[in-house]
């Protein structure tokens, strides 16, 4: 089984990942897993906090001589600006003189109110600590590790920026896309134009001192036929992936392929004519991929394409009003220093937590203790059963 944890504090020491269930054989380095922590922390409309922060993941265990063991893989991620919260993050008692950073101003949209109700704080850092999209360079990490893994079976994962604020990308295509000009790209597009435009709305937002969203795109090539299942409501890919993306900090909607635009068509323009393909080596091919990859829970050998809607940072330079979680009283919410866009970087998370679902399904589906094992497993499966007539 496959499985994995984060561990820690936006401002404690640092964060712990531990990864269960990655098979023997996989050569991996803290170089390979640095490349996607440095990826999350650019993008514009990034805050201050990456200006003091250099993620790097120091493998603890798991990894010997640069190759996996086939036993649990644990990371640790140094938090640099812990080191301005030694006393008030400290895990152990402190005296009253202590500045503790208490936090008990409520931030409307934030996870810090219901999360104090919940587990009965009157800190609220005890919960915004936790709550903080800072976890997100622990699953960054783990998504590194498994996107080694899928590039053994040829699956490759991208994203790009579809919308940011009002301003929305038209282009559907994602055939032609220069995914070298998207990673250098501050916004994550290879439009000039719409770079101009995701850039000037976040500096508006900025001068309004407020803060923006937008929509993302994470995108899985050279998929085999099967992974997921359409026998029980729990093991659809489809779920499984909704899930995994609602689960990033701020994210309000998920749709595979083009889910919401489909509703406004008829059926004849909206499934996918299957033909056969003697060139393809699943032997057919669709004629288009309005579905996005997946069809009843199972992948059908199209990409898969997941849109993800991520609502404004809570956090502004002009906060709301709101309520003090102790005293009832009227006030203005409490600020954090905070980005005023996180698409860009979240496209990264986006990518990292696809990688994650897809290792669970093709380990679940294909088995061994070793890669080897597995990519024999797999290479049997792909020439023996997306033939015509399942041959």
């Amino acid at each position: 089984m496959f499985r994995f944890l984060t561990a820690g504090e936006s401002h404690g020491p640092g964060l712990s990942v531990l990864i269960d269930g990655l098979p023997a054989g996989l050569d991996i380095s803290e170089d390979d897993i640095k490349v996607d922590l440095e990826r999350r922390q650019k993008g514009f409309g990034r805050g201050g906090r990456m200006k003091i922060e250099k993620d790097h993941a120091v493998i603890k265990s798991g990894i010997r001589h640069g190759v996996s063991l086939g036993s649990p893989i644990s990371l640790w991620i140094e938090n640099l600006d812990h080191e301005n919260w030694k006393e008030a993050m400290s895990p152990y008692p402190v005296n009253n003189s202590v500045d503790k950073k208490e936090f008990t101003k409520t931030v409307p949209g934030h996870a810090d109110f219901a999360g104090a109700l919940k587990y009965k704080q009157h800190d609220l850092r005890n919960v915004l600590e936790r709550a903080s999209a800072r976890e997100t360079t622990a699953r960054v990490a783990a998504g590194a590790i498994c996107k080694i893994f899928l590039l053994k079976f040829g699956i490759d994962i991208k994203s790009r920026v579809i919308s940011i604020g009002k301003i929305e990308s038209n282009d559907e295509n994602i055939d032609n896309v220069d995914w070298t000009l998207t990673e250098t790209s501050e916004v994550r597009t290879t439009s000039p134009d719409l770079e101009k435009k995701f850039i000037d709305a976040i500096l508006k937002s900025k001068k309004e001192r407020t803060t923006i969203g937008g929509t993302f795109q994470v995108i899985a090539f050279n998929l085999p036929v099967g992974l997921g299942s359409f026998s029980q409501w729990d093991r659809k890919l489809d779920g499984k992936i909704a899930q995994a993306m609602m689960s990033i900090n701020a994210v309000k909607g998920v749709e595979i392929g083009n889910g919401f635009k489909n509703t406004k068509k008829a059926g004849r323009d909206v499934h996918d004519v299957i033909v056969p393909d003697k060139k393809d080596k699943r032997n057919f091919k669709h004629l288009t991929n309005h579905a996005g990859g997946l069809e009843g829970g199972v992948t059908n050998g199209e990409p898969i394409i997941v849109n993800v809607a991520i609502k404004p940072i809570a956090t502004m330079t002009n906060p709301l009003p709101s309520v003090d979680i102790n005293t009832g009283e009227i006030v203005e919410a409490q600020y954090n220093r905070s980005d005023i866009c996180q698409v860009p970087p979240a496209c990264v998370i986006g990518e990292a937590m696809l990688a994650i679902i897809l290792t669970d399904v093709i380990l679940e589906k294909f088995g061994g203790d070793h890669i080897d094992e597995i990519i024999s497993n797999v290479s049997n499966y792909t020439n023996t059963h997306n033939e015509f007539g399942g041959k």
